[in-house]
């Protein structure tokens, strides 16, 4: 099924304005998607007609917006496929879902001696909270090395699988290469090791089919500031008899069933991981951006988004000077790339002045500059509410860019 595009961009409303003098063309969707206003009325709604703190009210507000916020845990349940909403967790976003597990397993898991493995693209929040883990249990960090192509070396994957390996955890997509990791095989084979597996789904859930079920990762999280919802969200899923093992990630009202000061009984899943009031705004908006999803078709979303990423490819290689940045076979809608002879912020400066927002840095995958030897580059990723069109502006500005630059 084809997407209609014109009703999908007018659902956007930040897409309609100028930037210094010239259309907005928004390329910085691996950072942050642009909100279709049905998910800005979920918002405005429960702040107009429902404020008020969820779980523990009797009053009409509070149970209006318990059944709303827990409407969103079943919309995730269904994106995901997953078996009971006791799975998904709230959280603040992808970050804290990683930390979550990572502290929580390095109080309950992790020993001296042990190994946790990830790979040498990650996102800094699937590597700064693995090496915190490390420091805190003994266990050691091993990181999978990336080939020239952007892929990883499964080769070497397989060699530092051992009886030691006890956690994996790698993205299933990687934001600064746009590389789609083969998880299902990576997962496989941790667990025939007796590991754990978490994937980090930040990049996934907003382009492509994801289905818990079928992937069995003990782990899964992503934001849902990049899959059309608001900031400040996230979603840990994680299997019910893991989690239910796992000691709590912080103490505080709606995690516990009775506090006495001789003790405390912990509360039934998912609340266990879920101490104080969310972010009940964000979460109800959640549930605006899955049916947007849904509406359009997670299938076709992705099958346009590779429209795209060709569509651009093929207009990049025809340009002199650009230098792409991992050229992995099996890539997702993001393109990262450098011009010969010209900083990345400089050209992501000029393309700005043109009205055309790209993402230009080390994209918090310090790592990866360092393996590729190049200090950032400029990272142009797309969305279902991007068009060819927008793509050709780009590709002028590019060559605006060189023009200025010599």
């Amino acid at each position: 099924m084809a997407i209609n595009l014109q009703n999908i961009r007018a659902q956007f409303p930040v897409l309609h304005q100028e930037v210094n003098g010239h259309p907005l063309v928004y390329f910085d969707n691996a950072a942050t998607s642009q909100k279709p206003k049905m998910v800005i009325d979920a918002i405005t709604e429960y702040y107009s007609k429902e404020n008020s703190n969820i779980h523990r009210g009797v009053h009409y507000l509070s149970q209006q917006a318990t059944d709303k916020y827990e409407m969103a845990r079943e919309a995730v349940r269904r994106l995901l496929n997953a078996k009971s909403t006791q799975e998904i967790i709230f959280t603040r976003g992808t970050t804290e879902a990683i930390n979550l597990v990572a502290s929580c397993l390095s109080r309950s898991l992790f020993k001296a001696g042990d190994e946790i493995i990830i790979s040498a693209i990650e996102h800094h929040s699937n590597i700064v909270p693995w090496q915190m883990a490390c420091e805190q249990s003994g266990a050691i960090l091993k990181v999978i090395p990336v080939l020239d192509s952007g892929e990883l070396d499964m080769d070497a994957y397989k060699k530092l699988l051992n009886e030691k390996t006890k956690f994996l955890a790698v993205n299933s997509i990687s934001n600064a290469l746009g590389t789609i990791n083969p998880i299902e095989e990576m997962i496989a084979l941790a667990h025939a090791k007796g590991a754990l597996v978490l994937i980090d789904g930040a990049q996934s859930v907003p382009h492509c089919t994801v289905d818990v079920q079928a992937l069995n990762a003990d782990f899964y999280c992503f934001s849902a500031h990049k899959m059309y919802g608001p900031t400040g969200v996230g979603i840990l899923h994680g299997k019910k008899e893991i989690l239910e093992k796992m000691p709590p990630y912080h103490g505080g009202g709606e995690m516990i069933k009775d506090v006495t000061f001789e003790g405390t009984t912990y509360n039934d899943l998912p609340f266990k991981f879920e101490g104080g009031t969310p972010n009940i705004a964000g979460g109800i908006g959640i549930e605006a951006a899955v049916r947007f999803m849904e509406e359009v078709g997670v299938e076709n979303i992705a099958n346009y988004e590779a429209e795209l990423l060709a569509y651009a490819l093929e207009k990049l290689k025809e340009i002199d000077g650009v230098n792409f940045i991992g050229e992995a076979k099996n890539r997702a809608g993001l393109v990262s790339f450098n011009l010969e002879g010209i900083h990345p912020y400089d050209a992501g400066t000029v393309l700005d002045k043109l009205g055309i927002a790209i993402r230009t840095g080390h994209h918090c995958a310090q790592p990866v500059m360092d393996r590729f030897k190049v200090p950032g580059t400029m990272r142009a990723s797309f969305a279902v509410y991007n068009t060819k069109e927008e793509i050709d502006v780009f590709i002028a500005g590019i060559h605006r860019v060189k023009q200025m630059f010599g």
